[in-house]
């Protein structure tokens, strides 16, 4: 790989290096200055239409667009020069000429780039005493609202549309004080990828219709997540009001999903918002399942599974820390580990490398099969007569109580209980979902990848990790877990795949398993998209 020419230059009086041909924007990021701007987004073609990112540079002949401004060697960039303020406070005046002052009622307000940068470098007043110009709210398609009086024409949306998704079905129509985004005549935003264009939106021009007036920004609890949606593993926020998942929005990661994510992976955030969830552990006594307390289920769980052999059905959203500990069990009763997969179309992001919504919609399918856990189309297809069960995750979709007659006991686990499990299980193990315990998953390109806590677990339901530990310390196992940093370690340290890999050091943009075992399971995935 050739050397990278690096530029020294300073940076309101901070010197650095940068490699060439970096703008002075993103130079200005790594001295630790963030210069205003509305239009410039690193993951979208430079604009340089809204003119706020303007710095003084020495020896030049006026002021220059920060995002356009290629670095050079020995440059002095003032960011914060009377001439500069001036400037972006002139600019910042334009755009408050008619954006309505409806901060109380928008959903982007404590989350707004307008509110931030006026009240750090606006005017304390305005000058304009002429009535603000208004327009109606416009339904864009999808999840997307258009609220034209807001906008500030920075074309962060059109260019997302043109560029990134590669469908340009939004234009700046008119031109002057009349502009406004338009669509083109009989298209709107229901590609699947077009809900990013809310993100990108510096202020509240683009609106979500489903987050409409559920919560205020700084009513939100937030953790960094893994989208469920599919195998590509996208890095998510995950938001929380009042312990109630009201979002999911996408969280940069240059080496999976760099800014975006689509419109299925958004929407999971309503399976984990679920009311009907098992909470209390359950035992069948007296033809019925009763409450008990953790050690009796725990009792009960083991003297069924250790009865005989165990057919393991496991949810693909697992972490990789509850697979392993399944695959312990699976050894242990001379089982086997089976799991069931939805798919789906795949639907690339064509401006966005190697980023598509994929074919496999579950979360740690790669894993699973890392693990030991093998694929079927319908888990009778590994039932043998007198066989035990033991259900994690799964919801026995399709399933009926005459495919299931073969099996001789039903141990369940899991976040909700299905019909089917409330007639047939002898023991039902509450555990908690992934926005309530923390893990790690293994995403379609074998990218290990950490997700934080973000809700407390109903009830007494327990981390899936945390259970199936003691359900195996229940059965003799000499294991000792006690965080799920301990079971990775577990893993890393027995699994050829996983070797060496740290907990800790997977930080919250994961790392890659070893390559020769990755070859195989992207294959497998249907990586080649």
């Amino acid at each position: 790989m050739p050397d990278v020419k690096m530029v020294s230059l300073t940076i309101e009086g901070r010197p650095v290096s940068v490699p060439d041909g970096m703008s002075i924007l993103e130079a200005a990021k790594t001295a630790g200055v963030l210069i205003p701007h509305y239009c410039y987004h690193p993951g979208l073609p430079v604009a340089g239409v809204c003119r706020m990112c303007l710095v003084e540079v020495e020896k030049f002949p006026k002021l220059a667009p920060a995002c356009a401004t290629s670095v050079m060697e020995g440059q002095v960039v003032h960011v914060h020069s009377p001439k500069a303020l001036e400037a972006r406070k002139g600019v910042l005046e334009f755009l408050l000429i008619n954006h309505p002052l409806d901060c109380p009622i928008c959903d982007q307000a404590g989350e707004c780039e307008l509110q931030d940068y006026t009240f750090a470098e606006g005017r304390n007043d305005s000058r304009y005493r002429e009535p603000k110009r208004f327009n109606p709210v416009e339904d864009f398609g999808g999840d997307v609202l258009y609220v034209q009086n807001r906008c500030i024409l920075c074309t962060r949306c059109v260019r997302f549309m043109g560029d990134v998704a590669h469908e340009p079905v939004l234009n700046v129509s008119e031109r002057g004080d009349r502009a406004f985004i338009g669509k083109a005549e009989g298209h709107d935003l229901t590609n699947p990828w077009a809900g990013n264009v809310i993100d990108l939106c510096p202020v509240g021009a683009l609106l979500s219709k489903d987050f409409l007036n559920k919560a205020r920004a700084w009513e939100l609890d937030r953790a960094p997540t893994i989208c469920t949606g599919c195998s590509q593993g996208c890095n998510a926020v995950a938001e929380t009001r009042d312990n109630v998942p009201v979002r999911l929005k996408p969280r940069p990661n240059d080496a999976v999903n760099q800014y975006y994510m689509c419109e299925v992976g958004r929407e999971t955030y309503r399976e984990f918002a679920r009311r009907d969830r098992a909470d209390q552990p359950m035992v069948r006594m007296n033809g019925g399942l009763q409450v008990v307390d953790w050690d009796t289920a725990l009792s009960a769980s083991a003297r069924v599974i250790s009865g005989g052999r165990v057919v393991v059905v496991a949810s693909p959203n697992l972490s990789n820390e509850a697979l392993f500990l399944l695959d312990r069990l699976v050894a242990r009763t001379n089982g086997q580990g089976i799991f069931r997969l939805e798919r789906g179309a795949v639907v690339p992001l064509p401006g966005a490398p190697d980023l598509a919504l994929r074919e496999e919609r579950a979360a740690n399918a790669v894993g699973a099969r890392q693990l030991g856990f093998t694929e079927v189309a319908q888990i009778t297809d590994a039932i043998r007569a007198g066989d035990t069960l033991l259900v994690v995750g799964d919801s026995l979709d399709g399933m009926s109580a005459d495919m299931l007659a073969r099996a001789a006991q039903l141990v369940y686990v899991g976040t909700t209980v299905p019909t089917l499990a409330q007639a047939w299980a002898a023991v039902v193990l509450p555990v908690t979902n992934t926005w309530e315990e923390e893990g790690t998953f293994t995403n379609i390109r074998g990218r290990v990848q950490r997700f934080l806590q973000a809700r407390t677990a109903p009830g007494v339901a327990r981390p899936t990790w945390f259970v199936l530990g003691d359900l195996l310390g229940a059965m003799g196992d000499t294991g000792d877990y006690h965080l799920p940093s301990d079971v990775f370690a577990a893993l890393a340290s027995s699994r050829p795949a996983f070797a060496g890999l740290e907990y800790e050091a997977l930080g919250l943009h994961g790392l890659p398993i070893i390559e020769q075992t990755l070859a195989s399971a992207a294959t497998v995935a249907g990586a080649s998209v």
